[in-house]
């Protein structure tokens, strides 16, 4: 059974940058019902004893057109929502070490220009989605966008994203209204870079 991550906050505990409802409603309720529809799905398709990633990656293999399209969008509403719930802490570490900034610097400059990559891919996506900073299994990054619930696995790349950045309006609306650039700016505030280091290890081995 697939399960959500458990936060490490009280729902209050990221005030001011994301308020308490906001993440009353995010994770309680958002997160909770991509969770619940995925497990129902995922069982009716026989692929619920598989890792979520391994789902995303060979949804060609679903014949059923409507069952495919569901456990894309609910698979990867459950997997992208695990991945930005578990980044988010009262206490982040507000940069990266090891491999993951040597490979940052190498790639982007420096820290502040991956944000501002990010940033800028998660503002310019047209409607709902995501951007990602994703690894291959070499450590090679990349910064990348995605509509709705899709990721690098269900968009067919070998890459794993290691740090996710949610724009659908249900992640900020409540608080910041129109406002996605004060959202994304506030993100940066909470997103412990212990956890996406850690994330990249995990992917390169």
């Amino acid at each position: 059974m697939f399960e959500q991550v458990k936060l490490s906050v009280d729902m209050n505990g990221l005030e001011p940058h994301i308020d308490q409802l906001t993440m009353e409603t995010h994770y309680g309720k958002h997160h909770a019902a991509y969770t619940k529809t995925f497990n129902e799905l995922a069982q009716k398709a026989g692929v619920d004893n598989l890792p979520v990633e391994e789902v995303l990656r060979t949804l060609d293999k679903i014949s059923d057109e409507t069952l495919r399209k569901g456990l894309r969008n609910q698979g990867g509403g459950y997997y992208n929502h695990n991945l930005y719930f578990s980044t988010l802490s009262a206490n982040p570490e507000k940069a990266p070490t090891g491999r993951l900034k040597e490979e940052i610097d190498k790639t982007f400059g420096s820290l502040e220009a991956v944000i501002d990559q990010l940033s800028k891919a998660a503002a310019g996506q047209f409607g709902s989605g995501w951007s990602f900073l994703s690894a291959d299994k070499a450590g090679n990054l990349y910064v990348t966008a995605s509509p709705n619930q899709d990721n690098p696995f269900s968009e067919g790349t070998d890459r794993t994203p290691i740090l996710a950045l949610d724009v659908w309006e249900h992640a900020y609306y409540l608080k910041y209204k129109n406002l996605r650039a004060d959202y994304i700016k506030a993100f940066w505030e909470v997103l412990d870079w212990k956890v996406v280091t850690e994330n990249y290890e995990k992917v390169i081995g």
